[in-house]
């Protein structure tokens, strides 16, 4: 599998592994409609953005180790992601290659999400509670794969908590953001790891990003979030007809 491929389907795990990013795979799309329009983008104003008003990404700082005077924010956090059952926004993703690509995302827990790509990307994600499907709208192929196995299983989960779930490493925050790092590691593939970052003032999702054992980096920043509205539930759904992995 491609580079550009993996660092999707990391980017759209919109979380970890086991704790991380045990996976690492990318979907393929079906068309977004044609007439489908987009409101004018409105970044959080914790985010820097750019001349187009797209959030940039912003490297994560040095995290402190987790102790237990933090496992308040931690339980924020945990809370948040828990009690967060429907979300719909748009993403800016930035891939190890330095590359940009937007797109718009769709969240029904548990286990279901789809990541549509602006063109020219022809990638799509989309993970049906137990499976995430790779689609590439250009070539007409999907890669699946076992939904438990990809970085999008811990974002999708109904329930969590960061400490007890997870392999969490680190917790830092300021006056921006809230930020948590997990691990996860595997003998045979080796470390990857997913710094979460929220807003601190009100703990919101803003941005992830996932390092694989090779240390390539792919980051996510999601704006214009909506909890309010349920998604098509048509836009979760997998053909498994010609998958191949």
């Amino acid at each position: 599998m491609g580079r550009a491929r993996l660092a999707a389907l990391i980017g759209a795990m919109l979380i970890a592994a086991p704790v991380m990013v045990a996976a690492q795979g990318v979907p393929l799309p079906q068309p977004a409609p044609k007439n489908r329009t987009y409101p004018p983008p409105r970044p959080p104003a914790s985010l820097p953005t750019d001349s187009a008003g797209r959030p940039i990404p912003v490297r994560p700082g040095e995290s402190v180790p987790y102790d237990g005077s933090q496992r308040a924010l931690v339980d924020r956090v945990s809370n948040y992601l828990s009690t967060v059952q429907t979300l719909i926004g748009d993403f800016v993703q930035i891939g190890p290659d330095g590359g940009r690509t937007v797109g718009k995302f769709y969240i029904q827990k548990p286990g279901r999400v789809r990541f549509e790509y602006e063109p020219p990307s022809p990638v799509d994600v989309i993970a049906d509670g137990s499976s995430v499907v790779v689609r590439d709208r250009k070539l007409a192929t999907q890669d699946l794969y076992p939904l438990s196995q990809t970085p999008l299983r811990y974002l999708l989960a109904d329930q969590i908590d960061l400490v007890r779930d997870t392999n969490l490493v680190a917790v830092s925050h300021d006056n921006t953001f809230v930020t948590v790092t997990i691990e996860e590691r595997q003998i045979l593939v080796g470390t990857h790891r997913l710094v979460l970052m929220f807003s601190a003032k009100d703990i919101q999702l803003r941005q992830w990003t996932v390092t694989d054992p090779q240390g390539y980096d792919t980051t996510v920043a999601v704006y214009n979030l909506d909890t309010t509205h349920r998604p098509d539930p048509s836009l979760f759904v997998i053909t498994y007809q010609n998958n191949f992995q």
